[in-house]
């Protein structure tokens, strides 16, 4: 079994990639209050990973930094632990673009962002 973690390299960081997944029309989106997920699965290219994250966490949602970053440690700790699940699932020649984009005003309890993010990486297996 691979270790659990969350390399620099699984970063969506690509503006092109970025584009792609938000501006493409192909990418598909599923909800688990307070979280929503955009993916998109397109053709690996060697130098990317084979499955990518993007965490967004908005200003307007929550004001002060470290409120976000807070929020961001806590999504990034659970992806981190159930990730394992679409990797298992995607072909090797494909590449899975993740977006996690945070709805709620408030925060939630760690225990609650881990349910939630367990049911995305479910249900985006599911129709991988």
């Amino acid at each position: 079994m691979r270790a659990l973690t969350f390399r620099k390299r699984e970063r969506l960081v690509s503006q092109r990639l970025i584009d792609e997944l938000f501006g493409g029309g192909n990418s598909r989106s599923l909800a688990a209050y307070p979280l929503r997920a955009v993916y998109l699965q397109k053709e690996r290219q060697d130098h990317h990973a084979s499955l990518q994250l993007l965490i967004s966490v908005p200003k307007k949602r929550f004001h002060h930094a470290v409120d976000r970053n807070h929020v961001k440690r806590q999504v990034r700790e659970a992806w981190r632990r159930h990730k394992q699940l679409l990797i298992d699932v995607l072909p090797a020649d494909s590449q899975l673009l993740v977006a996690l984009v945070w709805l709620s005003d408030s925060p939630l309890p760690t225990a609650a962002v881990e349910e939630r993010i367990a049911s995305l990486v479910k249900r985006i297996s599911e129709k991988i």
